[in-house]
């Protein structure tokens, strides 16, 4: 047993492990009796390729470089991909990211655009596909930008031919709806063709605050009719809806303050917990019905489960196995369940669950351990208390490794990190990124801040006009509350975040004196710029929900934001930016910095060539985490081995 200053101890889990892990299995499908899903390639400049489970059980990955399976709708995206078997062959639509044209797909020939020709970033892009072969057709969400500005968008849903006749001639698309709604979800075709359903919302609201289910009456000619609202509101999220295979209407909702599972408008199982999630990308799914009449959902108050509903009873049984999270992918064929789940000791896997056995077991995407396991941190999920007596929810993570302790006497640094979103939250996996801190001595705290999902509304409305303020303050207790129990050095904590968790990272270290250090990653640094029009339509109406509107408290946007404030930070930081961000772009960063000119507090910023919203490419994410690394080591004084020393500029 060595003994050896937190922060120095050797580490088999570098930079370009963590790096070749990074990302999971996504969007899975079955294809006749086989199931499908899309998996990252970071060494491949961070694309996503289709992969397939053949009859032997053997992956074959799909669609060599350059494909990239990804859509761009709503910038966040959503369900990229569909597929049947016609006469035992696979018949397969997907978006690809490049031009975001869709492409029909059968394997063993090329694939052939269905969908024209436009503008790269705008001009015309598809998502969440439903395949409708016997009417010689393919039914998504289309959206069109009609101007040059990032809210000059229209979305309706339409019909696409599979014979080809529109990748040359838009009119030859069918808009199956008019753009009377700003956003919508695909149709979802009930048993007997007669009837479609959808979810749609409207600025300012995100899906997450008020959502309606559509439904339409569908004509012999395939055309929408008597569409009309049947569930949801401007206070009742609707986050999913399917048709049951007896023809009736299942959908989430979070009427009660949950997300729960409702058929026809009946509750089925009636719990504090949740059934559905935020909706950032479309096609996302919590259930799934069977032909038996159960359904599969993903589950749970905080971390997530796979389990079957038995609508008749409301009884759930979960799979049996390690897993202790699934992400908001599921897909069934017969009475067979696929979807995608992770625990703190494996990273996202494929798992198909048999209902008629109740086995569960890994078909794809399967774990392997890069490292001896025994270098993986445990984490321990933990309840603070935050102003006010409010519960904050946590992960944290020791700083652990096999063969190693620190000197008796010495209290490890902390990083606390801030999930991005903000309505999200940190989920319960293995995450090499945070091994990476942990098996050097470096621990770290995952907080699900007052506003982050999984725990019903009232936790998530926490950050109603309070962001900046509620998310600040439980991060500071939470790092407080570690110092003050001894489980943290007080002179060495830190924050990271990206994204929201970037504005979190910057507003703390702006707002308090917790902190020694921080790395804020694409981040939103100016409230005014994102909420006049510098971010794309999605989220333009966003900082209604979580500031308030811009003409009544413009106050609030200038006090808040850490670019008006750059005077009050002391503290040395890092900062990375992806230059094609579009959704935090990098006139953000850019204003802060020159803010910051002047005033001899040593940071760095690094700027990322092709990279946008969420960095994708293994080399760039090597560079962050061991810039984000050095930060540490010169700031807190450790010896990490082998790692390139970042420059801090003054």
């Amino acid at each position: 047993m060595q003994t050896l200053p937190y922060g120095s101890w050797p580490s088999p889990i570098d930079a370009a492990l963590a790096a070749a892990h990074d990302g999971h299995p996504e969007y899975v499908g079955f294809v006749g009796d086989e199931a499908w899903w899309t998996e990252p390639r970071p060494a491949e400049g961070g694309r996503r390729t289709l992969v397939r489970r053949r009859a032997d059980g053997e992956e074959e990955p799909l669609l060599p470089a350059p494909w990239n399976v990804r859509s761009r709708v709503i910038e966040y995206g959503g369900q990229p991909w569909a597929g049947t078997a016609r006469d035992g062959r696979p018949l397969v639509v997907f978006v690809n990211f490049d031009d975001q044209r869709l492409y029909r797909y059968e394997p063993g020939s090329d694939p052939r655009p269905l969908t024209p020709v436009s503008l790269v970033g705008g001009g015309l892009r598809w998502a969440d596909p439903q395949l409708h072969p016997e009417r010689g057709e393919v039914w998504c969400v289309l959206e069109e930008f009609t101007g040059d500005g990032p809210t000059d968008v229209r979305r309706v849903l339409a019909a696409v031919p599979l014979d080809g006749s529109a990748a040359q001639d838009r009119d030859a698309v069918r808009e199956l709806t008019d753009d009377r709604h700003r956003f919508v979800t695909g149709p979802r075709l009930s048993p007997d063709g007669r009837r479609a359903a959808w979810l749609a919302w409207d600025h300012p609201r995100m899906p997450w605050d008020g959502t309606e289910l559509i439904v339409a009456d569908v004509g012999d000619d395939g055309t929408f009719r008597h569409a009309r609202a049947v569930a949801g509101g401007p206070d009742e999220s609707i986050a999913q809806a399917d048709w049951a295979p007896d023809g009736s209407l299942l959908h989430t909702s979070d009427r009660t303050g949950w997300w729960n599972l409702y058929r026809d408008g009946a509750p089925l199982c009636p719990r504090e917990e949740e059934f559905g999630g935020p909706l950032w990308k479309l096609g996302q799914r919590w259930f799934a019905p069977l032909d038996s009449g159960l359904i599969a959902v993903v589950h749970g108050r905080g971390a997530t489960a796979l389990g079957i509903l038995d609508p008749e009873t409301g009884e759930v049984v979960d799979a049996a196995g390690p897993w202790t999270e699934f992400a908001s992918t599921l897909a069934v064929h017969g009475e067979r369940v696929v979807a995608v789940g992770a625990s703190p000791r494996s990273a996202y896997e494929m798992v198909e669950l048999d209902t008629r056995t109740g086995r569960a077991r890994v078909i794809g995407a399967e774990h392997e351990d890069a490292v001896d396991p025994a270098h993986y941190p445990e984490p321990q999920i933990r309840t603070f208390t935050g102003p006010a007596g409010r519960d904050i929810h946590a992960h944290i993570y020791p700083p652990h490794a096999p063969g190693c302790v620190a000197p008796g006497d010495e209290l490890p640094p902390y990083v606390v990190w801030a999930h991005g979103g903000p309505t999200s939250r940190a989920p319960l996996v293995l995450d090499l990124e945070i091994a990476y801190f942990t098996s050097r001595g470096i621990g770290v705290a995952e907080v699900n801040y007052g506003g982050s999902t999984g725990h019903g509304r009232e936790y998530r409305n926490r950050l109603r006009e309070q962001w900046g303020v509620v998310d600040v303050e439980d991060c500071a207790a939470v790092a407080l509350a570690l110092a003050d129990e001894g489980t943290a050095d007080r002179g060495r904590l830190a924050i990271r975040g990206g994204s929201a968790g970037g504005w979190t990272a910057a507003a703390s270290l702006a707002a308090t004196d917790v902190y020694a250090c921080g790395t804020i990653i694409y981040p939103i640094l100016d409230l005014v710029g994102w909420g006049a029009g510098e971010t794309h339509d999605f989220e333009s109406r966003y900082l209604e929900t979580l500031v308030g509107p811009l003409a009544e408290v413009p106050g609030r946007y200038a006090e808040r934001s850490p670019t008006e404030h750059a005077d009050r930070i002391t503290a040395p930081f890092l900062l990375l930016q992806g230059l094609d961000d579009v959704i935090c772009p990098p006139a953000q960063c850019e204003r802060f910095l020159a803010r910051m000119a002047g005033r001899r507090v040593p940071h760095a910023y690094i700027a990322f060539e092709g990279e946008g919203h969420g960095f994708r490419r293994a080399d760039t994410m090597i560079r962050v985490l061991e810039s984000e690394l050095s930060l540490y080591a010169q700031v807190f004084g450790l010896n990490p081995h082998g790692v390139p020393t970042l420059e801090l500029s003054k």
